[in-house]
C-alpha cells in the first residue's frame, strides 16, 4: 500500500529511517536529500517515521479564558438554554464573545447539542412588510381600581406601543389607534385585532359587521383592518405574549398606589424594550435598530426619520 503524506512532505518513510540510522553529518544529509537541516534534526530526534498531528495537544480557546469558558458551560448545563439564548445572556458580560466562539466552546466540552426534550421547534411565520400591527387589550389592577392596557406589536420590527386607559370602549380603542399612527415613524398598512366590541360589532347569527368607529379610523388612514375568526378571541399570539410579558414585569411584581405610577413604570419598561432589548428574531438587534436598518433600505414607507425618535443624552 502506498504511503499517504501531507502536501508539503519532502521525505518518505525510507528516507526518514535513513536519516535516523546514518552517521553522516547533518549538512551532508540535507544536501544529499535536498531538504533543510532542521528537517534532518527533527527526524533524528524522533523514534518513529510516522507523521505526528500538528497543533496544540489540548484544545483551548485563543479568545476565551478558562473562567469565561467555565461560566459558559455552567449556564448551558444548568439552564439548558439554546445557543442563541446563551449568547444573549453572556454577550454583555463577555464583550469579546461571538456566536462562533461560543459554538466552538460548546463543541469542545461536548455540549453543543441539547437533549431532544429541551429543543424548541422553530416557529415559522409568514414574512410581512413593516407596518403590520397586532393589537390586544388586557385588564390591570392597582390600588385605585382597574385599568386597561392597550398593546400594539409590529410583526416585522417587533416594535411595541402601549397605553393605559381607565376604560375599554370603542372610542378609547379608536383613540389608541390614532395615537399609534401619530407615534410610529412609518406607515401602518394592516392591523389585526380580535372580534371584541372595542374593534367590531357583529350582527348576531350572521357574522356580518356593522359600521364601527375603529374601522372608520382605519379607512381614513388607508389601513386594512383584519379580524380573527368569529368567536376566536385571540390573534396569532404575538400581542398576547407581549401583554403577558408586560404584566409579569409590572402588576405581577410590584404594587401601584395609583394609575399614574403604573403608567410611568410601563412607559419606562417600553423604552427599555424598544431601545435596549436585543431580540433573537431580529438577529440580536433592538426593535429600533431594526427600524433604522429598514429605513436605510426602504425609506419610502417612512413618514419621518426614525433617528428623530432615538433617545438623547438627556433622556
Amino acid at each position: 500500500m502506498g504511503q499517504v503524506f501531507h502536501g508539503s512532505a519532502k521525505t518518505t518513510h525510507a528516507i526518514r529511517g535513513e536519516l535516523q540510522r546514518s552517521q553522516a553529518s547533518v549538512a551532508n544529509l540535507a544536501k544529499r536529500y535536498g531538504i533543510n537541516e532542521k528537517t534532518v534534526l527533527k527526524w533524528r530526534k524522533r523514534q518513529s517515521v510516522e507523521d505526528l498531528p500538528m497543533g496544540p495537544r489540548e484544545r483551548r480557546s485563543t479568545v476565551l479564558s478558562p473562567m469565561e469558558e467555565a461560566a459558559i458551560v455552567a449556564l448551558r448545563v444548568q439552564a439548558r438554554l439554546p445557543l442563541d439564548d446563551v449568547y444573549i445572556g453572556l454577550k454583555d458580560v463577555i464583550p469579546h464573545l461571538t456566536r462562533s466562539s461560543l459554538h466552538r466552546c460548546l463543541q469542545r466540552h461536548g455540549i453543543s447539542r441539547l437533549p431532544k426534550a429541551d429543543r424548541e421547534k422553530p416557529k415559522k411565520f409568514k414574512n410581512y412588510e413593516i407596518g403590520y400591527f397586532h393589537i390586544d387589550i388586557a385588564e390591570l389592577r392597582h390600588e385605585g381600581g382597574k385599568a386597561f392596557l392597550y398593546v400594539a406589536v409590529d410583526r416585522t420590527s417587533k416594535l411595541v406601543f402601549a397605553r393605559i386607559y381607565r376604560k375599554a370602549t370603542k372610542l378609547v380603542a379608536a383613540g389608541f389607534l390614532k395615537s399609534l399612527i401619530r407615534t410610529v415613524p412609518y406607515r401602518i398598512h394592516t392591523v389585526l385585532t380580535d372580534n371584541g366590541v372595542q374593534f367590531a360589532q357583529f350582527e348576531r347569527g350572521t357574522g356580518l359587521t356593522f359600521p364601527h368607529i375603529f374601522g372608520r379610523v382605519c379607512l381614513e388612514n388607508g389601513i386594512e383592518h383584519r379580524l380573527t375568526k368569529p368567536y376566536h378571541p385571540w390573534t396569532n399570539g404575538q400581542a398576547e405574549r407581549m401583554v403577558r410579558t408586560i404584566k409579569e414585569a409590572t402588576v405581577k411584581s410590584f404594587h401601584y398606589a395609583s394609575i399614574t405610577e403604573l403608567r410611568r413604570h410601563v412607559r419606562d419598561w417600553l423604552t427599555a424594550y424598544n431601545f435596549a432589548k436585543q431580540l433573537k428574531a431580529l438577529r440580536f438587534k433592538t426593535p429600533y435598530e431594526a427600524v433604522e436598518e429598514l429605513w436605510k433600505s426602504k425609506p419610502d414607507v417612512f413618514v419621518v426619520k426614525p433617528n428623530h425618535h432615538m433617545l438623547g443624552p438627556n433622556t
